[in-house]
């Protein structure tokens, strides 16, 4: 075997904060990475065209764009127009959160990664700094990685797939400091719920106010362009 040739990895590449972190960590590690980022109906696509800026200056592979429409089952403020994006803090899980979407996005990288040989997943999800979405927990990342490894012929055939989530433990700040030590051009981000064409965030939903706290505690200049008196 060429020892020359990288062992290749999936990334979820959302355009946002984390995920751009996630990619760079990946990169570190040695990884060829192959980045995917999906069209789910989300509210905007200026999310979609930072993932492409994303991945291309983190020096991806390759970047894949997977169309779904997860407006077919709605439940979410996020691919439900008619549901408004909530501007103050919220008790329990929060109508941001999609239904099933972190299983769905996991189950086709983890496609993807069957068809290039990867066996690595990384995705950039966290349980410190989050908006209490179930699927970002350490219990589901371990339960999806049992999974892999059951449900495919590679699994079946001795080649573990392992699931990486870098950013779990870590709170928002030291993403962002974690970020800035790899090159991370958090400029090219989009992480807002409801940012306008040109990628500019509103400021008042729970995202923005977790980008803005994090960028201040992290002790580094905010990057993000917003809307006009946000």
């Amino acid at each position: 075997m060429n020892q020359d040739v990288k062992p290749r990895a999936v990334v979820l590449v959302s355009g946002g904060l984390d995920s751009a972190t996630c990619l760079a960590m990946a990169r570190a590690q040695g990884f060829d990475c192959y980045a995917l980022s999906f069209d789910y109906g989300q509210r905007h696509m200026a999310e979609l065209e930072a993932a492409q800026q994303v991945a291309r200056a983190l020096g991806a592979v390759d970047h894949k764009v997977v169309h779904l429409n997860l407006r077919d089952i709605g439940g979410s403020a996020l691919t439900d127009q008619s549901i408004d994006v909530p501007t103050t803090p919220t008790c329990g899980i929060p109508v941001t959160y999609v239904p099933a979407r972190n299983t769905v996005f996991l189950s086709l990288a983890l496609g993807w990664s069957e068809v290039i040989g990867a066996q690595d997943i990384f995705i950039g999800v966290n349980a410190v700094d989050y908006s209490g979405y179930p699927d970002c927990r350490p219990e589901f990342i371990k339960s999806f990685e049992q999974t892999a490894n059951l449900a495919t012929k590679a699994g079946v055939e001795g080649k573990s797939f392992h699931i990486h989530a870098p950013l779990i433990d870590l709170t928002k700040a030291q993403i962002i400091q974690a970020g800035v030590r790899l090159g991370v051009d958090y400029g090219l981000t989009v992480s807002c719920y409801s940012a306008d064409e040109k990628g500019r965030a509103c400021g008042e939903c729970d995202s923005c106010r977790l980008r803005a706290e994090g960028f201040i505690t992290a002790g580094v200049s905010d990057p993000t362009p917003y809307l006009k008196g946000a």
